[in-house]
């Protein structure tokens, strides 16, 4: 089957996401779809999963013309989609037989008839092993881990007998092992069945890994199809996809380093996941904290900021004990804390970008007796929109409605308001494109030049030997190797990660 699009283009208040697009696949193939954040690339995968009504141009099915204006019309063409927010698609508390066979029980309850549910079990099993899954049918999904969540919802989308099946971001949250899984399972669902799957990933790596075709966006236009060959390089694809040398986004700015300013000794917390970690920073300096997935990088960012408690262990700065019993404590010390999970905890969706900006330091900006003061809340928003270039129609936009790298800009924005002097990013390029994760960069480049302490946690060793002086490797909570940058590689890193010893 081939779905086609022609002169597609959508419009949002004073953005053009979408330009007279035309894109076409076909089953039986596996297309990365790439671009900057806005490039238009979910825009694109939205109007085809019926999420985006208001565009205008032509879809064929087959050479067929299709109007897909709502989810309901795109199931029924056979697109199924897999968001990146997978618990935001499933019913946490609800089996995963009941999660794979929702419609099956919707329309089950709209003609009022009894669930067979011994055969409703039996379906989810089917659908699970027609992609080599082994989960349990019974369990509530919000047992799961969130890459078996996202295997469900894939799951739920084989079952429906989806002919392009769309993956917006499918391995950002998940390890390098969770990741190798999900490949081994497209790879069984391409041999077994005779559908398209349409991936979007900011991992380029994984896009030369795992798709056969390529198509990258820039600026709602599509500027470039391709086959996936061996003679097409990552440097190429960014190229493409910024419209300039990849040396222009990755350019690595020398700082001095001067004196130690931050240490830590001897830290653990009551939850037993960091044992012992020992530290310090020099002033302009950045420490990169590396580690797999679940070695503790993102618990002791969390422990300290005061967001979880301390069981033994110390931090200075300046020479100076610090008491830091909770959040409240760290931000009235300088701290600030960029966490991974940025739409849960780094900013607040539903608030615009100005509130979220002046959140951090609204003592700052209020009069004596407590009270706001708008302008000088706009002024600052307003000034650091600016210095970071947030990209959003106005400051009183929902920070819902910006892309994730603006997101991110606008988590960093927040501390950078509340003038902070020790800054813990924890990944702070997930999910974002490769454009802004330079911009992300060239940041924290600036920060640490105006003698801050920067600490940058990535499990991505590549981004660690991108930006950092020093590297402490973590494995099982505690600090397993400290390497200075400059004389390690991917591979010794690696070595440290996943437990090697001296």
């Amino acid at each position: 089957m081939k779905l086609e699009v022609k002169n597609l283009s959508m419009e949002f208040p004073g953005v053009k996401a979408l330009q007279n697009v035309d894109f076409e696949v076909e089953t039986g193939e596996i297309r990365a779809v790439v671009g900057a954040n806005g490039a238009g690339k979910s825009t694109l995968m939205k109007v085809l999963a019926g999420a985006n009504p208001g565009y205008t141009g032509e879809i064929f099915i087959d050479g067929k013309p299709v109007e897909i204006r709502t989810p309901a019309q795109a199931k029924e063409l056979g697109i199924e989609i897999v968001y990146q927010e997978v618990d935001t698609a499933l019913i946490p508390t609800l089996s995963v037989a009941e999660n794979i066979m929702m419609n099956y029980l919707i329309s089950g309850m709209e003609k009022k008839v009894i669930v067979d549910w011994p055969k409703l079990k039996q379906e989810a099993r089917e659908s699970l092993s027609r992609l080599g899954l082994d989960i349990d049918v019974d369990t509530r999904v919000n047992q799961l881990p969130l890459a078996q969540k996202q295997m469900v919802l894939i799951a739920r989308a084989v079952r429906e007998h989806c002919n392009f099946l769309l993956l917006d971001e499918p391995t950002a949250p998940l390890s390098l092992s969770e990741t190798q899984t999900l490949f081994e399972m497209i790879r069984r669902l391409m041999e077994n069945e005779q559908i398209c799957i349409i991936f979007i990933s900011h991992r380029l790596q994984e896009i030369t890994e795992i798709c056969e075709t390529l198509t990258v966006m820039r600026n709602g236009k599509i500027v470039d199809n391709r086959p996936i060959t061996p003679e097409v390089t990552i440097q190429q694809i960014v190229e493409t996809m910024l419209g300039r040398k990849y040396d222009d986004v990755f350019e690595h700015a020398d700082h001095e380093v001067g004196e130690e300013l931050f240490r830590v000794e001897d830290l653990s917390d009551t939850e037993n996941k960091v044992h012992n970690v020992s530290f310090h920073i020099g002033k302009g300096e950045i420490v990169g904290i590396a580690g797999l997935v679940g070695a503790g990088k993102s618990e002791l960012c969390k422990l300290l900021f005061g967001a979880t408690k301390r069981s033994s262990g110390k931090i200075f700065y300046h020479g100076q004990e610090l008491k830091i019993v909770n959040t409240t404590d760290a931000v009235k010390n300088g701290f600030s804390l960029v966490p991974e999970e940025r739409r849960k905890e780094g900013v607040l969706v539903n608030e615009t970008v100005e509130f979220n900006i002046v959140s951090a330091c609204l003592g700052r900006l209020s009069t004596k007796l407590g009270f706001l003061r708008p302008k000088e809340q706009n002024r600052v928003a307003l000034k650091y929109i600016e210095l970071l270039g947030v990209k959003t129609p106005s400051e009183k936009q929902l920070v819902a409605n910006l892309s994730g790298g603006n997101q991110q800009k606008v988590a960093v924005a927040k501390w950078l308001a509340a003038e902070s002097d020790v800054y813990i990013f924890d990944e702070p390029t997930k999910g974002i494109d490769v454009g802004a994760k330079g911009e992300i960069f060239a940041l924290i480049q600036k920060i640490a030049s105006e003698g801050k302490c920067v600490i940058y946690v990535s499990c991505e060793t590549q981004e660690i030997l991108s930006i950092t002086d020093r590297t402490y490797v973590m494995y099982s909570g505690r600090i397993q190797k400290e390497l200075v940058t400059s004389r390690t590689n991917e591979e010794e890193i690696t070595y440290y990660a996943t437990g090697g010893t001296d």
